[in-house]
């Protein structure tokens, strides 16, 4: 797949730009945590069964799966500005819907609506890996990756405040507002990004993985009211597996398919996505565990015996440490690449894990746990959409982060249900209420625990550098899409080419390599850039008809500046000896 272009010149990111892409990540992983104070209450508050209350639940989780893949997508082909405007739109009507009524179905829908908003994490990576430059892109993409785990710890002590001393309901107007308030700032700040992919919408292909995920997520949080050996839970399973055999058979022969399985396949995206169901396991095992231990009454001789409140305070380092490890991940990364940070991220989070089985005694412990835990859970978060974004071509940057971002989802979804088994199993029932113990407790740190070793086995075999032949098609920034869009404009089979091509020179004419060529447009502003490969040759695409100044430099060398006008296939040799001339239309 090859990228387009608009006709739009390009807008280049504000300073106010990430942290704007940011607020919305943060609302949406509220979305996801605004229920947790009141989930005991549900049945009452909806009058219905405990078993019908917990669709209110699964039904954001089982949307937001099916949104992240496809939303990423369309922001791909459409506009990710766009896509990310319409997914916070959908999740304020589905807020607003949750905010005005009482009933069971009603409240189902506007669940519904809300998980949409997922898919704005894919989206927002996307657009900066788009505008951004280099030196700020790190960092940039690490807050944003570390936003679903900031918004979901902030939420939790927010949300308790609120459902402790107004109508519960509140907490739907506040996230509306929250939605609208990222809506309005995204239109103010953050440009679109030019870059398109070719092709259509892969709608069958749409259709059969939302399927096919239903149906596996479907028994996986269910399957403790069913019962794990029900007819109902294995058949949903192995309907799973066959419609996302049939989808995989079908998008391998679709010329643009919602999710390129080829290179899905490739060893780093592979291997970076089930890292990443290991790391989303570990994420959820410190949110359920905690509140429930900080909550239980000291009577029972290991809880706390504390509010909801001061139990979300206690749990809400886990998200702000994650947002402070943004910067330091991005000096980590600069240094020893995205691969060793995410080894150390792992290694921290098991370390918190093993020292959090002996730190259950006081709320000051659980604390300690938690810094520990977001630390290692935010470098490792960081480091996820760097490695899926340094091993796929700029067209499917949407897609392929999108897909990363369904396989944390599916590690918290199997997380929820396995530690929720582990609860039910070894808890005590006590005046008819089952009351989990600290041996339940400590079992599901051991189980986080072996989800971080076996990411780490997975980070361990991860490639260390980028595999040969797969770099051009690269970009993290904007001035290297415009090179990859190039290279494929310019060698395109059966394809016109439309930019500029040639050697950088030296005085003695020998080659010149890593010259820094760029491509200026008649309004000044910069419409490419790329280095000068081994031999000197450069190739630059055009994104229009029209003149350009092609400018060269290089260490050692003074530089260059060449008037040139666009009409095809323009052959420019740019020789760093001559202070500049006008080459003729």
């Amino acid at each position: 797949m090859s990228h387009t272009t608009t006709d739009e010149p390009v807008r280049r990111a504000s300073g106010a730009t990430v942290p704007v892409l940011a607020f919305a990540g943060i609302v949406v992983a509220v979305m996801q945590t605004l229920l947790v104070p009141v989930i005991k209450d549900l049945p009452r508050l909806l009058d219905t069964s405990p078993s019908n209350a917990t669709w209110v639940l699964t039904s954001t989780l089982l949307s937001g799966a099916v949104a992240t893949p496809i939303m990423g997508r369309l922001g791909d082909l459409f506009g990710k500005r766009r896509m990310l405007i319409a997914s916070l739109s959908v999740m304020v009507v589905g807020a607003l819907l949750s905010a005005l009524t009482d009933a069971l179905v009603p409240m189902i829908v506007g669940r519904t609506l809300q998980g949409v908003a997922m898919g704005a994490i894919p989206l927002g990576i996307g657009l900066m890996r788009d505008m951004l430059p280099r030196e700020r892109l790190g960092s940039a993409m690490a807050l944003m990756s570390s936003s679903i785990g900031v918004g979901g710890g902030l939420a939790l002590p927010a949300a308790a405040l609120v459902a402790q001393n107004t109508d519960w309901h509140a907490l739907y107007f506040g996230a509306a507002g929250l939605g609208v308030l990222s809506i309005a700032l995204t239109l103010l700040v953050v440009p679109e990004s030019p870059l398109r992919a070719k092709g259509s919408f892969d709608l069958p292909g749409a259709l059969g993985l939302s399927a096919g995920l239903i149906l596996f997520l479907l028994p996986v949080s269910k399957g403790s009211d069913w019962g794990w050996s029900s007819p109902t839970t294995l058949g949903l399973f192995a309907a799973a597996v066959v419609v996302l055999l049939l989808w995989g058979l079908m998008e391998l022969r679709v010329a643009a398919p919602l999710v390129d399985l080829r290179t899905t396949a490739r060893r780093e995206v592979l291997l970076t996505n089930l890292a990443s169901i290991m790391v989303g396991v570990s994420f959820f095992v410190i949110s359920l565990v905690l509140p429930q231990l900080l909550q239980l009454p000291a009577e029972t001789g290991y809880g706390l015996g504390q509010s909801m409140v001061v139990a979300g305070l206690c749990v809400a380092p886990l998200g702000l440490t994650m947002m402070f490890t943004a910067p330091v991940y991005a000096r980590l990364s600069a240094r020893y690449g995205p691969r060793t940070t995410l080894i150390i991220g792992l290694l921290i989070i098991g370390v918190g894990y093993a020292g959090g089985l002996g730190l259950m005694n006081a709320a000051w412990q659980t604390v300690v746990t938690s810094v520990l835990i977001g630390a290692g859970i935010g470098l490792a978060y960081s480091s996820l959409p760097a490695l899926i974004i340094g091993a796929v071509p700029a067209s499917e940057t949407g897609a392929a982060n999108g897909l990363n971002t369904l396989m944390r989802s599916i590690g918290t979804s199997v997380s929820s249900a396995v530690i929720g088994m582990v609860l039910a199993n070894t808890s005590n029932v006590v005046g008819g209420v089952a009351v989990p113990t600290m041996h339940g407790f400590r079992v599901s740190f051991l189980i986080a625990a072996g989800a971080v070793a076996v990411g780490l086995v997975l980070a361990f075999f991860l490639p260390r550098r980028s595999p040969a032949g797969v770099s051009q098609l690269r970009a993290s920034s904007e001035e290297d899409a415009n090179l990859a869009r190039a290279e494929q404009a310019l060698a395109g089979a059966g394809q016109p080419p439309h930019g500029f091509r040639g050697r950088v020179l030296a005085a003695d004419g020998a080659p010149v390599a890593r010259a820094k060529v760029t491509l200026i447009d008649r309004h000044g502003r910069q419409a490419g850039a790329t280095l000068s490969a081994g031999d000197g040759s450069y190739a630059l695409a055009v994104p229009a008809q029209g003149p350009y100044v092609l400018a060269a430099r290089a260490a050692g060398h003074p530089p260059l500046a060449h008037a040139a006008t666009h009409g095809g296939d323009r052959p420019v040799d740019l020789d760093l000896s001559l202070p500049g001339e006008t080459v003729p239309a």
